[in-house]
């Protein structure tokens, strides 16, 4: 998108923002999630986690990335959102059919900048879903940074059905 039509597609934004701004359903909602969750899952477009696990604004913390890994700056988000936010629970949500699954970072390329090398990307690639759950779960687990109280849960979601099946892990 491009030019005039970007333009366009952003006015439409800004005016859909200027009708939401007008009754700002979620003005009066604290900064700590009323449930204590963090949620970590999939930057997929399909997935709208508060309403698929019958929660509302303002009663969970939701952080998304490509494939619902375990980065670093997840790590980072958890870590600001129980200590600072009061966060006790912690579910990790990946899911079928997506986009990071069996994907090649060498296909992925940077765009090209005279003199200014690329910076290198951890693309956190898996072809295991449940293996990448595990280890994502097993992470959480192991960091001196995430509380020893914490509850943590991995579940995946089926995008076919819409069903959430809790592994064995």
């Amino acid at each position: 998108m491009r030019g005039s039509s970007a333009t366009m597609f952003l006015d439409r934004l800004l005016a859909a923002n200027e009708r939401y701004a007008a009754g700002h359903p979620l003005a009066n909602l604290d900064a700590p999630p009323s449930e204590r969750l963090a949620i970590v899952t999939c930057m997929d477009a399909r997935i709208d986690p508060l309403p698929l696990l019958g929660l509302r604004p303002g009663q969970a913390h939701v952080l998304r990335n490509a494939g619902a890994r375990v980065t670093d700056d997840v790590l980072r988000s958890l870590v600001i959102s129980q200590q600072a936010l009061g966060t006790d629970v912690v579910i990790v949500m990946p899911h079928t059919s997506c986009g990071l699954l069996g994907l090649d970072p060498a296909t992925l390329h940077p765009r090209r900048a005279a003199g200014r090398p690329a910076t290198r990307l951890d693309f956190h690639p898996m072809s295991d879903l449940e293996a990448a759950l595990r280890q994502d779960i097993q992470s959480l687990r192991e960091s001196p940074w995430i509380g020893e109280n914490a509850e943590i849960h991995g579940l995946i979601l089926d995008t076919a059905t819409g069903y959430i099946v809790r592994p064995d892990l």
